[in-house]
């Protein structure tokens, strides 16, 4: 990455990039800013191709690839999702890639989740877009609302920000949008973020999620309406998020009876998402694999397995049940999930 900001900064870019990993967000800010500095807007229509891969065929692509620059000095063709070309296509890549023209700058932009070919990491300029850690994250917050919105926003508004959004960075970035407009091109402030989203400080989603992998089950129910009432929240998004949760202390539970460290919990944990892709988490990764850390010791494997039906029982309910309310039924499959110790002796 360092690399790559370092050719955006100069012009110097690489006959192919190869851009991959979680976060299909970063690839495509990335991809128009790639554009910006290769293209002049007076001569960009000529001299950008943009393909995707599962309607590019051969002829098409060495079309795209073999064009000559049109009064610039060089072309920039986009390909996403190369994985999904045919046989024809990408064998014609792969010749392409052996020898690449110096006057054309390629951009093989794979999907967040899907493993790039070994063949075309070797031949191209690597970059990979990962999840962005608590500190990138809130740094990358602040960034966007300076560069794409003019205004600043306050650290503590933006951690508020961050729970709500989690690394959902297209969301983040709508929301700044609007908390721009609704500051006025003031700074934000939590109570800006408050009024926009909806969210309270310890009234979040990943409150929720602290509270049930603490086995806090009183807690964790009284939250259950406030989350519900935000903005962009429902019952299925607090079961994805659940059932990631429960999913990862499983793993993490079967890890430490294999023999793995409580100190080295937490980054197993995110290499796991970094393996896992689009996991939706409900809050930052990195306050994600905190909290699941924390949680293994006050789980066991038989707890996760009674856990998995009932989640898989409430993923039903909320999308096909008229009878319940979206809030019965996530309070239920708390109590289901996160029974407090005396409930577990008695059962």
């Amino acid at each position: 990455m360092k690399a790559f900001k370092v050719a955006l900064e100069t012009g110097r870019l690489d006959p192919v990039y190869l851009f991959h990993g979680t976060d299909d967000y970063l690839k495509e800010e990335k991809v128009r800013a790639l554009i910006a500095r290769a293209l002049d807007p007076s001569v960009r229509d000529f001299n950008l191709e943009q393909l995707r891969g599962a309607e590019c065929d051969a002829a098409r692509l060495s079309g795209a690839l073999e064009a000559l620059p049109m009064l610039a000095e060089r072309r920039v063709v986009i390909l996403r999702e190369p994985d999904a070309m045919k046989k024809p296509a990408t064998e014609r890549l792969e010749r392409y890639l052996a020898s690449p023209a110096s006057d054309t700058c390629l951009v093989l932009v794979v999907p967040g989740g899907t493993k790039p070919d070994a063949d075309w990491l070797k031949a191209a300029s690597s970059v990979e877009f990962r999840a962005l850690s608590d500190d990138e994250l809130l740094q990358w917050i602040a960034h966007q609302a300076q560069t794409a919105n003019g205004t600043t926003i306050a650290p503590e508004a933006a951690a508020l920000l961050a729970t709500y959004g989690g690394n959902d960075l297209a969301l983040l970035a709508g929301e700044l949008q609007k908390l721009s407009a609704y500051a006025d091109g003031g700074p934000i402030g939590v109570d800006a973020v408050k009024a926009v989203t909806g969210v309270r400080p310890g009234h979040t989603l990943a409150d929720l999620l602290d509270h049930a992998a603490a086995r806090e089950t009183t807690q964790a129910v009284a939250l259950v309406e406030e989350v519900l009432s935000q903005p962009k929240m429902s019952g299925v998004v607090v079961v994805l998020a659940l059932a990631a949760q429960t999913l990862a202390i499983g793993w993490g539970v079967a890890a430490k009876a294999r023999g793995l460290a409580q100190s080295r919990m937490e980054s197993e944990f995110f290499n796991l998402l970094k393996e896992g892709g689009s996991v939706y988490t409900g809050r930052p990764w990195g306050d994600a694999v905190k909290c699941w850390a924390r949680a293994v010791p006050k789980w066991t494997a038989a707890d996760v397995d009674r856990a998995l039906p009932h989640l898989l029982a409430a993923d039903a309910a909320l999308k096909d049940t008229k009878v319940s309310s979206e809030a019965q039924i996530i309070t239920s499959l708390l109590l289901a999930i996160t029974p407090t110790a005396a409930r577990r002796r008695a059962a």
